[in-house]
């Protein structure tokens, strides 16, 4: 079950209009590495894991990311303002204007329909606790990128704020990748001398040492 509140996790609103801005921001709505595609990668992986904490932790993430859908909708609205303007709109998406009446619609930055194949389900917790590490990473570098491109104070703090919920999420995967890090995949498949051979095929180059592989671990040395 899932319940709507009416308030967003963070305050939404702009210094003025900037549609140009607004198609930027599209790509963290219905891009491959937007929210949506992080609610439903995190919710669809959740169906099969047997730990009841791990499941509860990825079913409270794909929530979370949902609100974050909604906040970067609202940001959208108020960057597009409410008159229908193609012209304000010099370069991506235009569709907004002429098909969507400017509603926030699930397509990147150059107007592409979000899809399924953003989703990433492997069954393997280990893998895909290692594809939402990496999927938390991306977001933060395209929240990165759009954070240089405004001057706006407002959009700013919006985004300074999901850049740092990116890295809450990023942190708790890690944390649960310790917990699991000897099971499935890495259980299935250990370390064989094949995984320790190095095959120097770019020479002449640097002296390269061969690999000595291991389990992942984010552990904090400090702790």
């Amino acid at each position: 079950m899932f319940k709507h509140e009416k308030q967003y996790l963070h305050p939404v609103r702009v210094e003025r209009p900037n549609p140009q801005y607004a198609i930027l921001l599209q790509e963290q709505l219905g891009g491959e590495n937007g929210e949506l595609k992080a609610a439903l990668q995190y919710m669809s992986q959740s169906f099969r894991i047997k730990d009841p904490e791990i499941k509860d932790l990825f079913l409270d993430i794909a929530a979370e990311e949902l609100s974050h859908m909604e906040i970067v909708a609202q940001t959208i609205n108020l960057l597009n303002g409410h008159d229908l303007n193609y012209q304000a709109a010099v370069a991506g998406e235009v569709e907004a204007h002429v098909v969507h009446g400017l509603n926030p619609e699930l397509v990147n930055s150059s107007g592409f329909p979000w899809t399924a194949t953003y989703v990433n389900v492997t069954g393997d917790l280990v893998a895909d606790l290692l594809s939402n590490i990496a999927s938390e990473q991306r977001a933060k570098v395209v929240y990165e990128y759009l954070y240089r491109q405004i001057d706006d104070k407002y959009v700013r703090e919006t985004i300074d704020f999901l850049l740092n919920r990116e890295e809450a999420h990023n942190a708790l995967f890690r944390e649960a990748l310790n917990k699991v890090k000897n099971t499935g995949s890495n259980r299935d498949f250990g370390v064989t001398e094949d995984s320790k051979l190095y095959f120097d095929l770019s020479s002449p180059g640097p002296k390269h040492e061969s690999p000595n592989p291991t389990p992942p671990s984010f552990e904090n040395p400090n702790k």
